[in-house]
């Protein structure tokens, strides 16, 4: 989306960030919280300072995984071989560029190596030893020992594949109209080796047009056979529905084949939607109009 250049108008931006669905009732979230108003706060500063949608979007899912509240990045669990295998995806809205991996083993930020996939290969999606290759070649930040750094959000004994719904996520609209995606992801909790969810998928957890830019999180086989990223921008450019009622009707579907979790939706006109079936989704909103919302259970 083009904008007039105007400077007696102050361009707008918007921001919606996601710490995953499903949160516990009763449970301590405070901490949660903080971390993601203060991120809002750094994120706002970035945008009003004209960053691109892309790095901004980048950079909050980094400070989402390096937190360790989330079952993403440093506080995702391991598989049943005790393997530390991680998922991320970034899409650019304004050129279609996408990047991700999948089931990558042994570095700090999945997110921005899934940056170096968009970027620096002609491919969208790179896999296991493949994507280490690559993050090894690029000189992303190592984890030595992944038993001393990884700290699981969730600590309790788990069945195999339980759905923890932990993913971390941004959708990004910066003050030129551009708009990204994305998302990173520890996946299902004690889940199967080489098991891989919606996040790193294009058009299934993660996708940004020049329309809309999604973010999902939940159980991610239900989003993968919904397409559901890419399906709330089909309502939006083919059924002309509006950002919100396309994002609720695919958790409606999502729901009707028995998954949970939720969405972060942002339209090209700053439009924020952020449905969820599940018990809680931790989530928050900015944008340059004064918006300032974090909200979990609400």
């Amino acid at each position: 989306m083009q904008k007039e250049e105007d400077p007696d108008v102050t361009a707008s931006w918007a921001i919606a960030l996601h710490g995953g669905a499903d949160a516990t009732p009763g449970r301590e979230y405070g901490h949660v919280e903080a971390h993601m108003a203060a991120l809002l706060d750094e994120t706002a500063e970035w945008l009003a300072a004209s960053e691109s949608a892309v790095d901004v979007a980048q950079k909050a899912v980094q400070a989402l995984e390096a937190c360790g509240h989330h079952i993403a990045g440093k506080g995702s669990s391991p598989n049943q071989d005790g393997v530390w295998e991680l998922d991320a995806a970034i899409m650019d809205g304004s050129t279609r560029s996408a990047g991700a991996v999948s089931a990558l083993e042994g570095f700090i930020s999945p997110i921005a190596v899934a940056r170096d996939v968009m970027d620096v290969t002609p491919h969208v999606l790179l896999a296991g030893n493949g994507a280490a290759k690559l993050a090894r070649e690029r000189g992303h930040d190592k984890v030595s020992n992944p038993s001393a750094y990884y700290d699981p959000a969730v600590k309790d004994p788990l069945p195999a594949n339980a759905a923890g719904h932990g993913t971390v996520g941004a959708v990004v609209l910066d003050t030129e109209g551009r708009l990204a995606a994305a998302t990173s992801t520890g996946g299902l909790l004690n889940k199967t080796p080489g098991r891989v969810g919606d996040s790193p998928i294009i058009g299934a957890g993660t996708w940004a047009d020049r329309s809309v830019a999604v973010s999902c999180t939940g159980h991610g086989e239900y989003f993968m056979r919904t397409a559901a990223a890419a399906s709330v921008a089909a309502r939006v450019k083919y059924g002309h529905e509006d950002v919100a009622s396309a994002a609720a009707a695919v958790i409606d579907e999502v729901g009707d084949l028995g998954g949970r979790g939720g969405l972060i939706a942002l339209g090209a006109d700053g439009t924020l939607s952020l449905p969820f079936n599940s018990r809680g989704m931790k989530r928050a909103s900015a944008n340059s109009s004064g918006l300032r919302e974090v909200k979990i259970f609400a």
